[in-house]
């Protein structure tokens, strides 16, 4: 099989903007199509790669590895929180829709030194370097986030990754194992209170509660490939602390005409916004994240988050949203 670079596709990508309405029907064509799954071979070729078993996703077709920093002791505002409230990595893999390549996205949370360093090692190893930027305020150490992308074979963007991190603390090798909490989400939180609240279920991770809610009324291309929840076109909320007294941190996925409505609901319910940024290059609608925290009662919060999610996918006429 002859897979295409990122270069091949911003080749391809230039000449189907030349050629106007022939790109529209393309893109169209492209995303009706259906991603091709991983082979049961191709996902052991990743875990072997990248020495730690990760998550297939079958309805997304997406393979992820999870890169959580047990390493670290983090405090917001002081006040110890869990590595699961939003200081855990990733790097997911998935084929585009032609099936003639696979796009892999990442996610890699740095400490200050860390970072360039890293951008030299994805760089030498043939990456490429999204984003960078901050998720939180108030956290020590200071923490950023470095999104790296790439094209290619399954097998060589899992090889290509792990060579880019095998060296630093990121790398499953280099991590210790995580602690066993001493009590979960489950007894922190009034989990069937706050699913009322945002209109979807939750995650248990250690003692935070997570949502992850995908953009389904959306259909976003890159390099190929359908941007979906799995590989990092999602609003999340993360919640640590208990039901009283919680911390909130997440991100929202919006098109350009969402961002200030957004903006406007989050602040409008005491929710700090922290960075507004890409993630990602050459996707089509282009993506804002937005990244928020607060702190009160997890109710309280959890009725910010919903109200920010009632902004989405409600823009006026003339947007690239597809409904």
């Amino acid at each position: 099989m002859n897979y295409f670079s990122r270069r091949d596709w911003l080749k391809a990508s230039t000449y189907f903007t030349v050629a106007g309405l022939a790109s529209m029907n393309a893109v169209k064509a492209s995303t009706i199509a259906k991603t091709p799954a991983l082979t049961k071979e191709e996902i052991a070729a990743i875990e072997a790669a990248m020495g730690k078993k990760g998550n297939y996703n079958e309805g997304q077709a997406v393979h992820t590895t999870p890169l959580p920093r047990n390493d670290l002791k983090v405090t917001v505002k002081g006040e110890p929180v869990p590595i699961p409230f939003g200081f855990g990595g990733w790097a997911s893999i998935k084929k585009t829709v032609d099936g003639k390549s696979a796009v892999l996205m990442s996610d890699t949370v740095l400490l200050e030194e860390e970072v360039n360093p890293l951008i030299s090692a994805a760089h030498a190893n043939g990456l490429e370097i999204g984003a960078i930027h901050n998720h939180f305020f108030y956290e020590q150490p200071r923490i950023f986030y470095m999104h790296m992308h790439g094209m290619g074979t399954p097998e060589e963007l899992a090889k290509k990754f792990a060579a880019t991190i095998k060296d630093a603390k990121i790398s499953p090798a280099n991590q210790p194992a995580p602690s066993s909490p001493t009590v979960t989400g489950k007894e922190l939180f009034d989990l069937p209170a706050l699913d009322a609240i945002v209109k979807y279920p939750g995650t248990v991770n250690g003692p935070t509660y997570k949502y992850t809610v995908g953009r389904d009324d959306l259909k976003v291309m890159a390099m190929g490939a359908e941007m979906t929840a799995a590989i990092g076109l999602n609003s999340w909320a993360s919640f640590a602390g208990n039901k009283d007294n919680a911390h909130v941190a997440g991100d929202i996925a919006m098109l350009e005409e969402e961002v200030n409505a957004v903006i406007k609901v989050l602040r409008s319910n005491n929710l700090e916004v922290v960075a507004l940024h890409n993630h990602m290059f050459g996707e089509n609608p282009r993506i804002i994240f937005l990244h928020y925290y607060g702190r009160g009662p997890s109710t309280t919060l959890a009725k910010g988050f919903r109200e920010a999610l009632d902004v989405l996918g409600k823009s006026v006429k003339g947007t690239h949203s597809t409904h």
